[in-house]
């Protein structure tokens, strides 16, 4: 059994590092200050005892725990992310901790009133008696995904520790600028060296999932034409109304909050415009590869249509593909998904196999020629201040691990 003050103390020491990753910056890492994470996991990788600890130009972190049986095993890896996401506060994390939890709301920070209320986040209420992790209501806590690479960390470093617990050979990395949709794209698959991996960034525990959004980002542009509004009669062209008549011509009830399961979406998720100029942000989610390039036509469609009622080439349209569902990669090779079934089940977790609605750098990675489903990290309410950890989930998270490790080592004796 992992232990739990261990546990608590390694996350803690992660998470005080401000990681968060720039959507606007052109280079790997996004950042500098991911850096500091990295290089201490670099540090801390050699000090328990982990061989062949690399970092390269772009921050990427591998590592090798060697076999320890004489049998040939195929390598499997473990994959985490240690940037946060851009999309609220990382700096001065001040975690809290709250021993056995009772079921009752959590006060994060008494001058601002912000509560974690265990009514509206029903998922509180099953870690009763547990030890949660919280943030103290100003910034994220970035259990996504330092509870993943505590897990992976804590899991080696008792592997080391308990030479008994068979394994075959394991590769570790630890990823940059995962939250910018970028976390694989520099990804060395061939020095990684693995057969297969898994990513430990899912949510709450047993959360299993090796199916993702086909993925796709859209930008739209309206020309419309500007003339003082005083003579305009017949002249103007008003391209926040033809933006308006395009929003509206999209399915309304196929949005993120009118969707749900393997329901795909048209998410608008940012409009800036003028009279002369109207620019749509749009991302495309659909689980179904057919439904996704669909999507892809009804809005080409549409912009079509538009510059036929003007009669005018008054709408642009870019979409660029960001990744695909890696259940096209990971289904000829179930077996994968098996062994982490069958590894929670061992350590007495309940597998909950859903699909995600989201991305992952494991579907990337499948892509690349490395499938990699997705194991939970344990985290709930992730990108803002009411996220938490259940201490127990991690250490959970960690045992499956091992229990892959040594279920994989035995299955090819």
């Amino acid at each position: 059994m992992t232990n739990k003050q261990h546990i608590i103390d390694r996350f803690i020491s992660y998470v005080k590092i401000d990681t968060q990753s720039d959507p606007n910056s052109n280079s790997t890492p996004s950042t500098k200050k991911q850096w500091d994470l990295a290089n201490k996991l670099v540090d801390e990788l050699k000090a328990i005892g982990m061989q062949e600890v690399t970092i390269d130009e772009h921050a990427y972190v591998m590592a090798t725990l060697p076999a320890n049986v004489p049998h040939t095993v195929p390598v499997i890896g473990f994959v985490s992310h240690f940037d946060t996401t851009p999309d609220f506060s990382g700096t001065n994390v001040n975690p809290q901790i709250i021993e056995d939890y009772d079921g009752k709301d959590i006060v994060l920070n008494e001058e601002k009133d912000i509560v974690l209320s265990s009514e509206y986040f029903e998922d509180l209420q099953q870690y009763k008696g547990q030890t949660i992790i919280t943030t103290d209501g100003t910034t994220l806590l970035g259990a996504d995904d330092k509870a993943g690479i505590t897990e992976i960390m804590t899991a080696m470093e008792y592997l080391i520790d308990n030479p008994e617990i068979p394994h075959g050979k394991i590769r570790v990395c630890f990823t940059p600028d995962e939250e910018i949709g970028r976390g694989a794209h520099k990804f060395d698959v061939e020095k990684f060296g693995a057969e297969w991996a898994y990513t430990m960034d899912g949510s709450q525990i047993g959360e299993l999932e090796y199916e993702n959004f086909n993925a796709a980002q859209a930008v739209v542009r309206i020309e419309g034409k500007s003339v003082h509004p005083g003579y305009a009669k017949d002249r103007m062209i008003n391209s926040m109304y033809i933006a308006q008549d395009f929003i509206n011509s999209l399915p309304r009830l196929e949005t993120p909050e009118h969707t749900e399961d393997r329901q795909g979406f048209f998410h608008l998720s940012s409009i800036k415009g003028d009279v002369e100029e109207t620019v749509l942000e749009y991302i495309i989610r659909d689980h179904d590869r057919t439904h996704f390039e669909a999507r892809k036509k009804m809005m080409k469609d549409l912009g079509n249509d538009i510059c036929a009622q003007y009669e005018r080439d008054c709408v642009q349209i870019e979409i660029k593909d960001q990744y695909f569902n890696m259940r096209e990669k990971v289904e000829p090779v179930m077996y994968i998904v098996d062994l982490a079934q069958e590894a929670m089940e061992a350590v007495d977790v309940k597998p909950i196999i859903k699909p995600i609605r989201g991305g992952t750098d494991g579907a990337q990675l499948s892509f690349m020629g490395l499938p990699c489903p997705n194991i939970f990290a344990g985290g709930h309410n992730f990108h803002g201040k009411y996220e938490y950890v259940p201490v127990e989930s991690m250490q959970k998270a960690a045992e499956v691990i091992m229990k892959l490790a040594e279920l994989t080592a035995k299955k090819y004796e």
